[in-house]
């Protein structure tokens, strides 16, 4: 009886690899988007991951939209006072 190939076990490991991947790019954008789109989300997400947010703003700056930081800053300093 000759071995089995290993052909059906890298195509599903290949497969697997794939579906992690598209989970991590639709779960990356659409963390983006709620960040892209809330203020108070991306409040939440200073006081929980201020890592993710610090490369959500360096992103924006470095494709050309400046300021989001700032606004974000002045906004949740007058909701504090």
């Amino acid at each position: 009886m000759p071995p089995k190939s290993m052909e059906p076990l890298a195509k599903r490991l290949m497969r697997g690899v794939i579906a992690l991947e598209l989970v991590g790019v639709f779960g990356a954008y659409g963390l983006f988007h709620a960040m892209n789109n809330s203020q108070d989300f991306r409040n939440t997400m200073n006081k929980r991951f201020p890592s993710i947010l610090e490369v959500y703003y360096k992103s924006n700056e470095w494709a050309g939209i400046p300021g989001i930081r700032e606004r974000d800053h002045e906004a949740w300093t007058a909701k504090q006072e």
